[in-house]
């Protein structure tokens, strides 16, 4: 077995360094196993070195299955395959294709661009700048009225779902961005070209056959910064289906803050120094802004409560699950 390294990722599986994690009372579980097995040992000497082996193993992992606070009650196992394990290999949670995307911008937006290629023989002409053309930002720009987030800031300078062109528009380009991960889409010779096995997938199957591969890059290879200035190396991407979780559980934008700040300490060393604004006030702005507002939002999982001030104090923030969320993520944990 290769010797784990003070900055590898911790076996234990809580996502923190090793040396942040179990190496300090590494010591101590070791000897508490080993007075478990010499009392194992002493009530049966006569165990074989395979027979000791598998005590050891089975007292390994009924420590491993065991539910830890500051995981709210996931054993080290359960986050261990949720930080680590492929996107279709995840346990404890069912991700399915939704049967309506009617409220989803990304998937609206994607049916958009397809529906463009498809009319004009699997390719059209994008801008001099490598974007999308006006006739489909401005398609985009009509859906609005039919969204979940129809109701958000509508002036053009500050909507995240209106634009004069792609690069003004932060919700379509993320859903363009995202097609060109999925291998739906590329761009050559100053033309998108929508592939042809995806032509084929959506004759057969409509729009849902890209929910997942489109999903699955969000949340593996895209880049979660992409949007924000934020001078950090935070990675929300590992504990996303954590924050899917706790999201469905209790709704409050506050409360999954600090959840996660307590499960991944480990984030506070790579939050940068800044005089007007402390670790905490940078953390939670991170998560509202790339997983709550330009990663669920964009998606149409969920629609959150305005940020607001009472008295000079933030208010509490609450999102209220979509239709989209409830058929796209089941849990059994």
């Amino acid at each position: 077995m290769t010797k784990i390294g003070r900055n590898d990722p911790c076996l234990c599986g809580s996502g923190k360094k090793y040396k942040y994690c179990c190496m300090d009372d590494g010591a101590k579980q070791r000897a508490e196993l080993l007075d478990e097995l010499e009392q194992v040992l002493a009530m049966n000497p006569n165990l074989t070195l395979d027979e000791i082996n598998a005590v050891a193993a089975c007292q390994m992992q009924q420590r491993n299955s065991q539910p830890i606070d500051d995981f709210c009650g996931l054993s080290a196992d359960q986050m261990q395959n949720w930080l680590y394990a492929p996107f279709h290999s995840l346990l404890g949670v069912e991700i399915s294709t939704p049967t309506d995307f009617s409220n989803s911008p990304v998937m609206r937006y994607v049916e958009i661009i397809i529906a463009e290629a498809m009319a004009n023989g699997g390719r059209f002409k994008a801008t001099s700048k490598g974007n999308l053309p006006t006739k489909i930002v401005k398609a985009a720009n009509s859906l609005r009225p039919e969204l979940s987030t129809s109701d958000y800031p509508t002036h053009v300078s500050i909507s995240e779902f209106e634009g004069s062109n792609e690069d003004k528009f932060n919700a379509l380009h993320y859903a363009r961005i995202l097609a060109e991960i999925a291998g739906i889409i590329y761009l050559r010779s100053g033309y998108f070209h929508l592939k042809k096995d995806a032509q084929k997938q959506y004759q057969k199957h409509g729009l849902a056959a890209f929910f997942l591969p489109m999903l699955e890059a969000a949340v593996t290879r895209y880049n979660w910064r992409y949007f924000d200035s934020f001078d950090d190396e935070v990675d929300l991407r590992m504990f996303w289906v954590f924050m899917i979780w706790r999201l469905q559980r209790h709704r409050s934008v506050d409360q999954l803050i600090r959840e996660a700040a307590i499960a991944f300490p480990q984030v506070w060393e790579l939050l940068p120094n800044d005089t007007y604004a402390p670790p905490e006030r940078i953390f939670a702005r991170i998560i509202e802004s790339r997983f709550i507002e330009r990663c669920l939002e964009f998606w149409g999982f969920v629609k959150a409560d305005p940020e607001r001030y009472v008295d000079f104090e933030k208010a509490p923030r609450n999102v209220k699950l979509q239709p989209l969320f409830e058929q796209s993520f089941k849990f059994d944990v």
